[in-house]
Protein backbone atom coordinates (compact mmCIF):
# COMPACT_ATOMS: atom_id res chain seq x y z
CA UNK A 1 0.00 0.00 0.00
CA UNK A 2 1.10 3.25 -1.16
CA UNK A 3 0.96 6.01 1.75
CA UNK A 4 -0.14 9.04 -0.32
CA UNK A 5 1.66 12.19 1.49
CA UNK A 6 -0.87 14.91 1.46
CA UNK A 7 0.22 19.02 1.46
CA UNK A 8 -1.44 21.36 2.86
CA UNK A 9 -2.78 24.16 0.28
CA UNK A 10 -1.19 27.86 1.70
CA UNK A 11 -4.30 30.08 1.46
CA UNK A 12 -3.87 33.28 -1.56
CA UNK A 13 -3.16 36.91 -0.69
CA UNK A 14 -6.28 39.08 0.03
CA UNK A 15 -7.06 40.47 -3.48
CA UNK A 16 -4.34 37.94 -5.83
CA UNK A 17 -7.13 36.68 -7.88
CA UNK A 18 -8.36 40.30 -8.85
CA UNK A 19 -4.46 41.06 -9.73
CA UNK A 20 -4.29 37.94 -11.89
CA UNK A 21 -7.74 38.88 -13.84
CA UNK A 22 -6.18 42.55 -14.60
CA UNK A 23 -2.50 40.80 -15.66
CA UNK A 24 -4.39 39.06 -18.07
CA UNK A 25 -6.88 41.73 -19.08
CA UNK A 26 -3.77 43.89 -19.84
CA UNK A 27 -2.26 41.31 -21.44
CA UNK A 28 -5.07 40.62 -24.27
CA UNK A 29 -5.59 44.49 -24.64
CA UNK A 30 -1.76 45.21 -25.24
CA UNK A 31 -1.51 42.52 -27.83
CA UNK A 32 -4.52 43.92 -29.54
CA UNK A 33 -3.16 47.20 -29.60
CA UNK A 34 0.09 45.54 -31.38
CA UNK A 35 -1.68 43.78 -33.74
CA UNK A 36 -3.43 46.93 -34.75
CA UNK A 37 -0.24 48.46 -34.83
CA UNK A 38 1.05 45.87 -36.72
CA UNK A 39 -1.94 46.08 -39.91
CA UNK A 40 -1.79 49.83 -40.11
CA UNK A 41 0.04 49.36 -43.74
CA UNK A 42 -2.68 46.96 -44.70
CA UNK A 43 -5.25 49.65 -43.62
CA UNK A 44 -7.37 51.37 -45.97
CA UNK A 45 -9.13 54.63 -45.44
CA UNK A 46 -11.91 56.60 -46.91
CA UNK A 47 -10.95 60.55 -47.87
CA UNK A 48 -13.88 62.96 -47.45
CA UNK A 49 -14.04 63.22 -51.13
CA UNK A 50 -15.01 59.27 -51.20
CA UNK A 51 -11.00 58.51 -52.53
CA UNK A 52 -10.11 55.08 -51.15
CA UNK A 53 -6.25 54.88 -50.18
CA UNK A 54 -4.18 52.40 -48.43
CA UNK A 55 -0.60 54.70 -47.17
CA UNK A 56 2.08 52.04 -48.39
CA UNK A 57 5.30 54.10 -47.13
CA UNK A 58 4.45 57.52 -45.13
CA UNK A 59 6.87 60.41 -46.81
CA UNK A 60 8.83 62.83 -44.92
CA UNK A 61 7.87 66.89 -44.31
CA UNK A 62 4.97 68.50 -44.57
CA UNK A 63 1.83 67.32 -46.17
CA UNK A 64 1.01 68.54 -49.65
CA UNK A 65 -0.84 71.41 -49.76
CA UNK A 66 -2.74 73.18 -53.36
CA UNK A 67 -0.62 75.49 -53.30
CA UNK A 68 2.81 73.24 -54.20
CA UNK A 69 3.86 71.99 -57.29
CA UNK A 70 4.16 68.19 -57.48
CA UNK A 71 6.27 65.71 -59.26
CA UNK A 72 5.14 62.03 -59.00
CA UNK A 73 5.51 58.52 -60.74
CA UNK A 74 1.94 56.54 -60.72
CA UNK A 75 0.61 52.75 -62.33
CA UNK A 76 -2.87 53.09 -63.03
CA UNK A 77 -4.87 49.43 -63.17
CA UNK A 78 -7.68 48.41 -63.89
CA UNK A 79 -10.16 46.09 -61.45
CA UNK A 80 -8.28 42.91 -63.02
CA UNK A 81 -5.04 43.86 -62.13
CA UNK A 82 -3.69 44.87 -65.92
CA UNK A 83 -1.51 48.17 -65.90
CA UNK A 84 -3.82 50.45 -68.74
CA UNK A 85 -1.12 53.68 -67.87
CA UNK A 86 1.69 54.52 -66.18
CA UNK A 87 4.97 57.22 -65.88
CA UNK A 88 7.42 54.27 -64.36
CA UNK A 89 10.75 54.71 -66.59
CA UNK A 90 10.11 58.37 -68.08
CA UNK A 91 9.71 61.73 -66.52
CA UNK A 92 7.36 61.80 -63.57
CA UNK A 93 3.98 64.02 -63.73
CA UNK A 94 4.21 67.45 -62.57
CA UNK A 95 1.13 69.06 -61.64
CA UNK A 96 -0.62 71.17 -58.53
CA UNK A 97 -3.02 69.06 -56.75
CA UNK A 98 -5.85 70.84 -57.55
CA UNK A 99 -4.77 71.34 -61.53
CA UNK A 100 -4.17 67.37 -61.67
CA UNK A 101 -5.25 65.88 -64.73
CA UNK A 102 -6.43 62.87 -62.51
CA UNK A 103 -9.03 65.02 -59.91
CA UNK A 104 -8.90 62.39 -57.91
CA UNK A 105 -5.27 61.88 -57.49
CA UNK A 106 -4.91 65.24 -57.33
CA UNK A 107 -7.19 65.14 -54.15
CA UNK A 108 -5.64 62.30 -52.90
CA UNK A 109 -2.08 64.31 -53.17
CA UNK A 110 -2.82 66.69 -50.38
CA UNK A 111 -2.77 63.77 -48.27
CA UNK A 112 0.61 62.64 -48.95
CA UNK A 113 4.54 64.07 -48.33
CA UNK A 114 7.35 63.72 -49.96
CA UNK A 115 8.57 60.41 -50.39
CA UNK A 116 5.51 59.12 -49.81
CA UNK A 117 3.56 55.97 -51.77
CA UNK A 118 0.07 55.46 -51.70
CA UNK A 119 -2.94 52.84 -53.32
CA UNK A 120 -5.86 54.95 -54.37
CA UNK A 121 -8.70 53.26 -55.55
CA UNK A 122 -10.97 55.78 -57.70
CA UNK A 123 -14.30 55.24 -60.00
CA UNK A 124 -13.72 56.53 -63.68
CA UNK A 125 -15.42 60.04 -63.04
CA UNK A 126 -12.83 60.53 -60.35
CA UNK A 127 -10.16 59.08 -62.00
CA UNK A 128 -9.89 61.41 -65.33
CA UNK A 129 -11.17 64.75 -65.85
CA UNK A 130 -13.40 64.63 -68.77
CA UNK A 131 -13.86 61.79 -70.91
CA UNK A 132 -12.17 58.54 -70.69
CA UNK A 133 -8.86 58.21 -72.77
CA UNK A 134 -9.56 56.90 -75.93
CA UNK A 135 -8.43 53.20 -76.67
CA UNK A 136 -8.18 52.60 -72.78
CA UNK A 137 -11.04 49.84 -72.69
CA UNK A 138 -12.11 51.52 -69.31
CA UNK A 139 -15.70 50.84 -68.22
CA UNK A 140 -17.54 53.75 -67.03
CA UNK A 141 -18.48 52.11 -63.45
CA UNK A 142 -15.38 50.43 -63.21
CA UNK A 143 -12.66 50.74 -59.83
CA UNK A 144 -9.40 51.82 -60.77
CA UNK A 145 -6.21 51.65 -58.43
CA UNK A 146 -3.55 53.79 -58.71
CA UNK A 147 0.12 53.66 -56.97
CA UNK A 148 1.39 56.75 -56.62
CA UNK A 149 4.69 57.94 -55.87
CA UNK A 150 6.28 61.35 -54.72
CA UNK A 151 9.13 61.87 -55.90
CA UNK A 152 9.15 65.75 -55.08
CA UNK A 153 7.26 68.93 -53.75
CA UNK A 154 8.21 72.35 -54.98
CA UNK A 155 6.51 74.22 -51.83
CA UNK A 156 4.02 77.34 -53.18
CA UNK A 157 5.20 77.23 -56.95
CA UNK A 158 1.73 75.98 -58.47
CA UNK A 159 0.60 79.68 -59.58
CA UNK A 160 3.97 79.56 -60.93
CA UNK A 161 3.44 76.40 -63.36
CA UNK A 162 -0.78 77.60 -63.98
CA UNK A 163 1.21 80.89 -65.37
CA UNK A 164 4.06 79.53 -67.14
CA UNK A 165 1.64 76.74 -68.60
CA UNK A 166 -1.35 79.71 -69.69
CA UNK A 167 1.64 80.73 -72.43
CA UNK A 168 1.68 77.84 -74.40
CA UNK A 169 -0.34 77.42 -77.61
CA UNK A 170 -4.13 78.22 -77.59
CA UNK A 171 -6.61 75.03 -76.78
CA UNK A 172 -3.57 73.19 -74.98
CA UNK A 173 -3.91 72.37 -71.26
CA UNK A 174 -1.70 74.53 -68.95
CA UNK A 175 -1.54 71.37 -66.21
CA UNK A 176 0.07 69.26 -68.90
CA UNK A 177 -2.53 67.20 -69.95
CA UNK A 178 -4.15 66.45 -73.39
CA UNK A 179 -7.24 69.04 -73.38
CA UNK A 180 -8.94 66.02 -75.25
CA UNK A 181 -8.85 63.54 -72.16
CA UNK A 182 -5.48 62.17 -73.38
CA UNK A 183 -2.45 61.43 -70.47
CA UNK A 184 -0.21 63.80 -69.26
CA UNK A 185 3.32 63.92 -70.66
CA UNK A 186 5.63 61.14 -69.68
CA UNK A 187 2.84 58.90 -69.31
CA UNK A 188 1.99 55.84 -71.22
CA UNK A 189 -0.95 54.16 -72.51
CA UNK A 190 -0.32 50.39 -72.24
CA UNK A 191 -2.20 48.19 -74.91
CA UNK A 192 -5.87 47.31 -74.56
CA UNK A 193 -6.33 44.03 -72.77
CA UNK A 194 -9.26 41.39 -75.09
CA UNK A 195 -12.14 41.06 -72.95
CA UNK A 196 -12.09 37.58 -71.08
CA UNK A 197 -8.17 37.54 -70.17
Amino acid sequence: MSAVTAVPILPLPKGAILKLWIAILLLVAGGAALAWLGTGPLQRHTAENGVRYQILEDGEGATITSADLVLFHFVARRADGSVFATSMGREPVTTAPDNSFFPGIGQGLKLMRKGARYRFWLPPRLAFQGELPEGAGLDPDEVLSFDVQVVDVAPGLAAMQSLMGGMGPTGADPHGGDPHGGLPPGAEMAPPVPPGQ
